[in-house]
C-alpha cells in the first residue's frame, strides 16, 4: 500500500478501514484513529447541547404562558372573587333608535349624561391646586365688565372696590393694550384681562361675553370706566333688582354730580325704583299715555345691568360689524 493507504482498526476480528497514513510495519496508527473519533464525538455532543438548550428555552416560555394562564383562570374562578365576564361589543346601540325605530349603529347614540357641558365660566383655575377643593369653593354669582384705559385707573379702582370680591368676578377690557401697569392693585391678580387696541365696550362684549360663557352669573354689569360710585352699594342694588324683578336696569344718576341727558335716568328721591318719567314741556313730552322711550322702557348704555335671561336676548342684538348695541 502507498503512503495514503487505508489504516485498518480491528474490531471483533474485522478490519474497518479509515483513510490515514500506514505504519511501515503495516499496522494502523491508533492515535490517529482515536483522534478522529474524539473530534466526531465532540461535535455530536456540541450539537446535542445546542439542541437541548433551544428546547429548554422554548419549554420555559411555554411554561410561563401556561402559569400566567392558570393564574388568571384561578383568579377569575376563585371562590374569593366573583366570576367576571366581559360581554362582546354589539355592532349596534340597543338603547338608541333612529326616527324609524331602527337601532342606531354602535357609537352613534347619545353620549353619557353629564359628559357634555354646554356652558362655561370666567373663573380661573390653579395649575397646581386641588381640583376637588377648587370645585367646592364659593364661586361669584355676578360679573362686572368694564372697558378701561390706564388714564382712568384711579377711578376704576374706586369702582371695583364697591363690588365685593366674594360675589363679583371682574373682567377688564383694555382698549389701550396696557395691562402690566394695573398690577399695583391687589384685585388685579384675580381680574380677567382682555386687550385689543382701540375697540369699544360692545365689540368686547360680543366676542368675550357669549351667553354660554357667562351663564354662571345671575347679573352682568357692563359699565363705563368714568362713573362716580360714591353712593353706590352693589349688594343693595342686587337685592332691589331681585325684589322688583328687573331684567335690564341702571342706577339712577345724581343730578348734582352728573349731567343727565334723559329724564328717566334722573334720581327720584321719593322711590327706590321708577320705570317711567313725566315731562310736559319741550319737544319730547312724556305724558301718562307715552309708551315709547325715553319716557318708559329706557336704559342708558353707559351703566346697564342685565339679568342672565336678558343678556341672552340682548347679546344677539349686538351686531358683529357694529361698535354699538
Amino acid at each position: 500500500m502507498d503512503a495514503m493507504a487505508f489504516c485498518c482498526k480491528k474490531i471483533t476480528g474485522i478490519c474497518r478501514c479509515n483513510q490515514h497514513a500506514e505504519r511501515p510495519d503495516g499496522t494502523c496508527e491508533k492515535f490517529s484513529c482515536w483522534h478522529n473519533v474524539f473530534l466526531v464525538s465532540l461535535l455530536l455532543l456540541l450539537a446535542f447541547f445546542l439542541a437541548g438548550f433551544v428546547i429548554y428555552d422554548n419549554y420555559i416560555e411555554v411554561s410561563r404562558w401556561e402559569t400566567a394562564s392558570n393564574y388568571i383562570e384561578t383568579a377569575i374562578h376563585s371562590p374569593k372573587h366573583r366570576p367576571t365576564t366581559v360581554p362582546m361589543q354589539s355592532p349596534v346601540n340597543s338603547e338608541s333608535k333612529d326616527k324609524n325605530g331602527e337601532p342606531c349603529p354602535h357609537g352613534s347614540g347619545a353620549l353619557p349624561k353629564g359628559l357634555v357641558q354646554g356652558s362655561s365660566d370666567l373663573e380661573m383655575r390653579s395649575l397646581w391646586g386641588n381640583p376637588i377643593k377648587e370645585g367646592q369653593r364659593k364661586t361669584p354669582h355676578n360679573l362686572l365688565a368694564i372697558p378701561v384705559g390706564i388714564k382712568q385707573k384711579d377711578n376704576v379702582n374706586k369702582m371695583i372696590q364697591k363690588f365685593p370680591a366674594d360675589n363679583f368676578t371682574v373682567m377688564l377690557f383694555h382698549y389701550d393694550g396696557v395691562i402690566d401697569k394695573w398690577s399695583e392693585f391687589k384685585w388685579a391678580e384675580r381680574a380677567i384681562h382682555v386687550a385689543a387696541i382701540n375697540q369699544t365696550k360692545w365689540w368686547f362684549a360680543k366676542r368675550f361675553l357669549h351667553p354660554d360663557i357667562v351663564a354662571l352669573y345671575n347679573y352682568i354689569f357692563i359699565w363705563d370706566e368714568d362713573l362716580g360710585v360714591n353712593h353706590f352699594h352693589a349688594n343693595r342694588y342686587l337685592a332691589i333688582m331681585e325684589e322688583e324683578g328687573l331684567e335690564i336696569s341702571q342706577p339712577a344718576l345724581d343730578t348734582s354730580h352728573a349731567d343727565v341727558h334723559y329724564g328717566i335716568t334722573k334720581l327720584n328721591p321719593h322711590t327706590r325704583v321708577h320705570r317711567r318719567t313725566y315731562n310736559n314741556r319741550g319737544a319730547h313730552q312724556c305724558l301718562e299715555n307715552s309708551t315709547a322711550p325715553p319716557c318708559t322702557g329706557w336704559v342708558e348704555m353707559m351703566a346697564p345691568v342685565f339679568s342672565r335671561a336678558a343678556w341672552q336676548c340682548s347679546w344677539g342684538l349686538i351686531q358683529v360689524n357694529s361698535v354699538r348695541l
